[in-house]
C-alpha cells in the first residue's frame, strides 16, 4: 500500500450548495465552441491525498498521457464543489460523503478513482478535561456544518450513545474552528489535517477519535460531471492514467517530488511528514478492488450504502439518493 512515506482539508463540505439545474444553466452560458478544444477542468484543495495532482501537473504527466488538463486549486473546498455543481470544472476532488450529499440534492455525478482514505488525519479533538467521547456532553464542539468532519462527529456520538442534541454545536469554517479550539473559546473541534496542527497546540489537547478508528468511511475521490464522462470516456481515462504515473513518479523520485509537495500543502516539510500515517493512498489493484461489492467499509459501493443511510438518518440528507450509476469502474478496470 502506497503511503507518503519517507516522503510521505478547508477539506469536504457534505451539504449541497448549489443543485444540478443551478449548473447546467450556468454550463450552458460558459460553453466553449466545439472547434476550441479545451482543456479538462479538475478542481482539487487542501488535502495530502490531493497534493499529488500538483506533481501531476508540474510534472507534465497529462501530456505524456496526451490529453490537456488543468488543474484548478480552490483554498476553500466547498467552493470547489459549489464549481463542480455549477458545471464549472468537469472533474473535482471530494470525498465520497459529499459527494453522496450532492446527488442526494439533484447532482448528476460519476466517481471514476479513489485517491485515498482518511487514516487518522480527520480528528475530533477535545480540550485536557475531557477525557472520552461522552464527555464531550453538554460542551461546545466546532465543526464546519455539513463537512465531513461534522458526519464523524455526528457518527461517534452516535457509536457513544449520544446525538447532536447532547452538544451545543458551533458551526465554524474549519480553520475557524482550529483557532477557536487552539484559543479555549470552544471545547472541542473536528478538524481535518493541516488544521489538526493547529488546534493541538492548544495545552493538554488531544484526539478523542480520528478516522483511523473508521478505515475507509471518509474516502477522497475524483469525480466527474456524469455528461462529461459520457462525452469524453478517452480523456477520462489518460487522466486516471495520469494519477497512476503520479504515484509513480513520486515513489521512483521522492527527492525531485517531495519539494513541489510540500509547497502546495502550505506546510513545513516535517509538518507534512506527519502527515504519512493518516492518509492512505490507494493503488491501483486497491481501487480495482474497493470498487467491487464487499461487506467492509473498504468497498466503495457498501460504504457508499452505509454513508446514504446514516445522511438521511442524521438529517444532513432528506433523501436517500440512487446510487445506481455513480460507481464507474472502467477506467481504473483500464488502466495500464
Amino acid at each position: 500500500m502506497f503511503k507518503f512515506s519517507s516522503i510521505r482539508r478547508q477539506h469536504r463540505a457534505l451539504s449541497l450548495v448549489l443543485v444540478a439545474s443551478l449548473g447546467g444553466g450556468l454550463l450552458a452560458g460558459c460553453q466553449q465552441p466545439a472547434s476550441q478544444e479545451a482543456p479538462v477542468k479538475i478542481g482539487y484543495s487542501a488535502w495530502p491525498g490531493w497534493f499529488p495532482w500538483k506533481v501531476t501537473e508540474v510534472k507534465d504527466l497529462f501530456k505524456a498521457q496526451g490529453v490537456s488538463a488543468s488543474m484548478q486549486w480552490f483554498d476553500g473546498y466547498l467552493d470547489s464543489i459549489n464549481a463542480l455543481n455549477a458545471g464549472q470544472l468537469d472533474c473535482n476532488s471530494q470525498t465520497l460523503n459529499d459527494t453522496i450529499s450532492s446527488v442526494a440534492g439533484g447532482a448528476d455525478l460519476q466517481i471514476v478513482l479513489q485517491n485515498d482514505f482518511s487514516t487518522g488525519n480527520d480528528q475530533i479533538i477535545a480540550a485536557a478535561e475531557i477525557a472520552s467521547i461522552p464527555g464531550l456532553k453538554g460542551k461546545k464542539v466546532a465543526a464546519e456544518e455539513g463537512t465531513v468532519d461534522h458526519f464523524l462527529l455526528l457518527k461517534v456520538l452516535k457509536d457513544a450513545g449520544l446525538s447532536a442534541k447532547d452538544i451545543t454545536f458551533v458551526p465554524l469554517e474549519t480553520g475557524a474552528a482550529a483557532a477557536a479550539f487552539a484559543a479555549g473559546r470552544v471545547d472541542a473541534a473536528g478538524v481535518y489535517a493541516p488544521f489538526t496542527t493547529q488546534a493541538l497546540k492548544r495545552p493538554g489537547s488531544r484526539a478523542l477519535a480520528t478516522s483511523k478508528d473508521h478505515p475507509g468511511a471518509i474516502s477522497d475521490l475524483l469525480v466527474c460531471r456524469t455528461d462529461f464522462v459520457a462525452k469524453n470516456p478517452e480523456k477520462v481515462q489518460k487522466i486516471v492514467n495520469a494519477w497512476f504515473a503520479t504515484l509513480k513518479t513520486i515513489e521512483d523520485d521522492p527527492a525531485g517530488t517531495l519539494p513541489i509537495l510540500v509547497e502546495r500543502s502550505g506546510v513545513s516539510e516535517a509538518e507534512f511528514k506527519e502527515y504519512n500515517a493518516g492518509t492512505t493512498i490507494q493503488t491501483l489493484a486497491e481501487n480495482r478492488s474497493n470498487f467491487k461489492l464487499g461487506t467492509t467499509m473498504l468497498s466503495l459501493p457498501y460504504a457508499a450504502e452505509q454513508i446514504s443511510a446514516f445522511l438521511v438518518e442524521t438529517g444532513l440528507a432528506k433523501t436517500k439518493p440512487d446510487l445506481t450509476n455513480l460507481l464507474n469502474s472502467q477506467f481504473v478496470d483500464n488502466a495500464p
